[in-house]
């Protein structure tokens, strides 16, 4: 037995461990490091971006995600590379907008409340009014790469203040600049002075022309400084107001003092006048207080969460209803034309549902819809759909019932492809007739599978914000509301109102009843779900 041979390797063994990497493989392994090297400085440029604009708790977040990222793929198991998008992107997509909906609902938020404290005393600080007096015309000449800012009295062309050579480069700080008497023996030019440049050039170099803060050095107080006024101007301004050692705002003109209330989110004196604009400030569960106890608010409330509870309800019931009678119908072996039938009522699902909306408003209008002139020929009326809170309701049942019946046909279509024949044939030799069949063996092996569903449209239906959106605008109106409400509104389109229409832009108010209804949404579905399981 020759020992040497059997130890030796197959020579496919041999083969496969003799090969030399491909120039791809060396390529990949040579760029590997240098390309992880080049997106971590990337990922940290981009948080400490984010970190300067003042935004730490995004930069904490972005620090966090990238090195979550950049630890899985380098250093973690293999599966963990697969489960990290998806994990990365439900807390991106749907968890951070969640908690960030909530934490709006804690504050004061709002189109009177939009800044923070300090950009709203920042703003207070920098209203002022011009020093008339103090004006002075302005040209800005180049000095070889740099160029120099030469100030002149308004009317003149005589220099009376150059400046040193600057770069004139954007800044987020303003840039104080000593500027020179224009005099033969003061004249800080190393070559002559070269024409000024023409209004185009201006207009390109304004955002840094806007950072400097001129300095005189002939004059004092307010008048010693210059600030940027235009494209042809500098001049002295007189502050409105001067920040306070405590935080307060002295208003120059009367010495009238304003503090911060941490409260009201604004500006005060102690007579409660307030200065605009306010900022935003943690109120607590004052706008859960307000839907619950404000009485003035809470009745509209009430009856527009209750709406929409029975509008989800009666619109999941009825979709369901006629959906599935046509799909027990349409299944009828000896019904002909079944197949053109099944498409005829599929229309509804394929059309874009706002067109089909926008068609039903046309329908239902009072004096010109096809609908009122078919019921005024055959019974002599002309219902008020638009103007009658219940013939709103119900116009809005009958459009979301039409557009919504097609999904469950086509659902309870393929599910009774799946109820075995059997069954029916076993039925049908004990003299059983189709009622007795439907409620014996289609429904019951129908609802399990659709429950889910079902309760999928339910959700779907509580935020169906287009169909109001569209067709009735939560109109006609509740009368006598701190709020504008409308008597059609679910409570989604109720939120959009207060938050971008016609409520003063609240929030806050908003997102506490987002928050509600997020909350409300899920216990119903998990107690569908329970429900479900136990029948």
């Amino acid at each position: 037995m020759n020992v040497n041979a059997a130890a030796s390797p197959s020579p496919l063994a041999a083969a496969y461990g003799t090969l030399p990497p491909s120039a791809w493989e060396r390529l990949v392994s040579a760029l590997r490091w240098p390309v992880v090297a080049a997106l971590m400085l990337g990922a940290l440029y981009l948080v400490f971006s984010i970190y300067a604009a003042g935004q730490t708790a995004w930069a904490a977040g972005a620090l966090a995600l990238f090195g979550g990222a950049f630890y899985i793929y380098l250093r973690a198991g293999f599966a963990w590379r697969y489960l990290f998008p998806g994990v990365a992107g439900m807390a991106v997509f749907i968890a951070f907008p969640l908690v960030y909906t909530a934490q709006i609902g804690f504050t004061n938020y709002s189109s009177a409340h939009l800044l923070s404290q300090a950009r709203v005393r920042a703003y207070l600080l920098d209203q002022h009014e011009v020093i008339e007096s103090g004006v002075m015309a302005f040209s800005l000449h180049a000095d070889g790469p740099e160029f120099r800012v030469v100030l002149s009295t308004p009317g003149t062309t005589q220099p009376r203040y150059v400046s040193s050579p600057l770069a004139l480069r954007k800044t987020r700080e303003p840039l104080k600049v000593t500027m020179l008497a224009a005099k033969d023996e003061h004249l800080p030019l190393q070559s002559p002075l070269q024409a000024a440049l023409p209004l185009r050039d201006l207009v390109e170099h304004r955002e840094a022309l806007a950072q400097l803060q001129l300095l005189l050095p002939d004059r004092s107080g307010p008048e010693a400084q210059l600030r940027y006024l235009g494209l042809r101007e500098y001049g002295p301004v007189a502050p409105h107001y001067v920040e306070q050692a405590d935080g307060s705002l002295l208003r120059v003109a009367d010495g009238v003092r304003y503090a911060p209330d941490a409260k009201l989110g604004y500006y005060r004196n102690e007579a409660g006048e307030i200065l605009q604009p306010g900022y935003k400030v943690l109120v607590g569960l004052q706008n859960y207080s307000r839907m619950l106890f404000d009485a003035e608010f809470r009745g509209p409330f009430v009856s527009i969460f209750v709406w929409t509870v029975l509008f989800s309800l009666a619109t999941v019931a009825g979709a369901t209803f006629i959906g599935m009678f046509l799909a027990v119908l349409l299944n009828w072996e000896d019904l002909k034309g079944r197949t053109a039938y099944r498409t005829l009522l599929f229309l509804p699902y394929a059309v874009p549902g706002f067109i089909s909306i926008l068609v039903f408003k046309g329908l239902f209008n009072q004096n010109f819809g096809e609908i009122n002139a078919i019921l005024d020929t055959l019974f002599g009326v002309k219902p008020a759909w638009f103007a009658d809170p219940m013939l709103a309701k119900l116009m809005l049942l009958i459009v979301n019932i039409w557009l919504g019946y097609p999904y469950i046909m086509i659902l309870c279509s393929g599910l009774l492809k799946a109820i075995p024949s059997d069954l029916y044939e076993a039925s049908a030799i004990v003299g059983a007739g189709p009622w007795t069949n439907f409620w014996r063996i289609t429904a019951p092996l129908i609802i399990k599978p659709l429950s889910p569903l079902l309760i999928s449209a339910f959700a779907f239906n509580f935020n169906n914000f287009v169909l109001i959106a569209l067709l009735t605008d939560g109109r006609p109106d509740f009368l006598s509301t701190k709020l504008p409400a409308g008597q059609t509104d679910i409570l989604v389109s109720y939120t959009y109102r207060i938050a971008f229409r016609d409520s003063g832009s609240d929030f806050g108010l908003a997102a506490a009843i987002s928050t509600l209804i997020f909350f409300l949404v899920a216990a119903m579905s998990l107690l569908n779900l329970r429900l479900m399981r136990k029948s």
